[in-house]
């Protein structure tokens, strides 16, 4: 049984690429993931400065890695928060989140342009909300 429902209701502009609303039903945790960088885990950038796909393709994998962390996966994610330093960068955006997540019935979304992030460097942060079934 599902525990997810995944809506964009026709009152609403349709979305490109995710939902307006995602329903969760329990028993269930809900797991929030701090903003991820494209940081390796020996704390430098992938890929070459101002590589955007190496960096958000790093992003995804330390969410995949965290959700691992408590038995969860990215079919339990329900929303993202995005942070690029350049909207120019959607597109690649895109094609590396969609790699992740089903397309079909894509989490929630919201995505900002921001001059600056924590680190110099860094040109996209992402975070998660996950709801993971008990039992």
């Amino acid at each position: 049984m599902a525990i997810h429902r995944f809506l964009n209701p026709p009152a609403i502009p349709a979305p490109r690429g995710y939902s307006h609303v995602v329903e969760t039903k329990g028993p269930s945790r809900t797991i929030y993931l701090a903003g991820q960088l494209g940081m390796t885990a020996d704390g430098k950038f992938a890929g070459a400065p101002g590589d955007f796909r190496a960096q958000a393709i790093q992003c995804f994998e330390n969410i995949k890695a965290a959700l691992a962390a408590v038995g969860a996966n990215f079919e339990h994610v329900v929303k993202l928060n995005n942070y690029l330093v350049d909207m120019a960068h959607l597109p690649l955006y895109f094609e590396v989140r969609d790699r992740y997540v089903d397309t079909k019935n894509p989490p929630a979304s919201t995505t900002i342009q921001i001059s600056k992030l924590a680190r110099d460097g860094a040109l996209y942060e992402v975070e998660a909300i996950a709801v993971v079934p008990e039992g």
